[in-house]
């Protein structure tokens, strides 16, 4: 499984491959293996590989599962990071470093080069300008990640920027992506939410060779519904990956409830 990169923003005839899981369990054994499947075969070809790791809720099983994965050369990997809050020292509870490193990287058997993105630099455009530098002649080969409540993707909250080329940039959180991570109980109240985020942008996303998208639970099927069945809409981020040519999407029962014609269980 090594398909070239997409970046096109044209409309293309690509569908978004939905696999139905019976749970949150199987659907993160089943990421973690596809996923899996495509680093060892990027090694096998070039020496290495290059992955974008997400966090959040609907990661937790994904990683659980890869870094159980047997096989994969971890020292032969890139690992860059999706996204990170503006001003959060990665000591807060709610810090993607601190969840990647203590939920991931510390159960590898090898280290990767990890590439995180510190959103508590004194000099934000300096950090962005060490990632764009960092991932400028990365193949990505995949991209690990999911779908907000409000259908953003990384956090390129709605109306997202389809068109810039810059791989990082600054965003701004809306009020529904806040509510979500209030609701998944990672801060203490609305005013303690960021209001800003350092994120991977919609076009470098689109470069991977391979998304794998998890998107379990009912709050999610909305989200899920507009991405796969709507218009492509800056106003629905994730439904760009309409026009990517090799994106899977992984759903539970309760996030394809809203889904006009139901995808068969994955075997």
């Amino acid at each position: 499984m090594n398909p070239e990169p997409h970046a096109s923003l044209e409309p293309t005839k690509a569908m978004i491959d939905v696999r139905l899981c019976p749970n949150v369990e199987a659907l993160g054994a089943a990421v973690a293996r596809i996923g899996a499947a495509a680093m060892t075969a990027a090694i096998a070809e070039r020496g290495h590989a290059s992955i974008i790791l997400a966090t959040g809720m609907s990661q937790f099983a994904t990683l659980e599962h890869l870094a159980v994965t047997s096989g994969i050369d971890w020292s032969r990997v890139t690992a860059f990071h999706l996204d990170e809050y503006v001003g959060l020292p990665e000591s807060h509870r709610a810090s993607f470093r601190r969840y990647l490193r203590g939920r991931f990287l510390a159960k590898l058997p090898h280290q990767p080069h990890f590439v995180p993105v510190d959103g508590d630099a004194a000099n934000t455009s300096a950090e962005l300008a060490r990632l764009n530098a960092a991932i400028s002649g990365h193949d990505i080969d995949v991209c690990f990640a999911g779908i907000g409540e409000n259908a953003h993707l990384a956090f390129n909250d709605p109306p997202a920027d389809f068109t810039t080329t810059e791989p990082f940039l600054v965003v701004e959180l809306d009020e529904a992506c806040r509510h979500q991570q209030l609701g998944e109980g990672w801060f203490p109240t609305l005013e303690a939410v960021p209001k800003h985020a350092i994120s991977m942008s919609i076009r470098q996303i689109l470069k991977s060779r391979l998304i794998l998208l998890s998107a379990p639970d009912e709050r999610k099927a909305r989200a899920v519904k507009a991405t796969l069945e709507g218009a492509v809409s800056p106003d629905v981020p994730a439904s760009i990956l309409q026009q990517h040519g090799h994106t899977m999407l992984f759903l539970d029962p309760a996030s394809a409830s809203l889904l006009h014609h139901k995808p068969a269980m994955a075997a």
